[in-house]
């Protein structure tokens, strides 16, 4: 087994608190060995290895992905709405305030 070492980054927002970690991991690590690595899924509860989205620099991608040197790791929270969704609601009201007019 080789002790060579890579050096990466694993970084997770929440709207009050932003982590960015900095790691060495053992070279051919996984994006899940290195988030068991990082401590941060015990911080983090709410952090799910088997249906969380995780990514390398803004690409989704599995958690068996081997990592390289200078990887970012991003761990993705669930979206609160569907983006989709709030735009046709947003849309829906300025229909409506286009055609009522009201008094000026």
């Amino acid at each position: 087994m080789s002790d060579e070492k890579i050096k990466i980054e694993m970084v997770y927002a929440l709207p009050h608190e932003q982590t960015l970690l900095k790691l060495e991991v053992p070279a051919n690590s996984t994006i899940a060995d290195a988030l068991r690595i990082s401590g941060l899924a015990e911080k983090h509860p709410e952090i799910d290895l088997e249906k969380g989205k995780f990514g390398l620099y803004g690409k989704l991608s599995k958690t068996d992905t081997v990592l390289r040197e200078k990887d970012r790791i991003e761990i993705y929270r669930p979206l609160l709405a569907d983006p989709k969704e709030v735009r046709r609601k947003r849309a829906e009201e300025g229909k409506v305030m286009k055609k009522g007019g009201g008094d000026i």
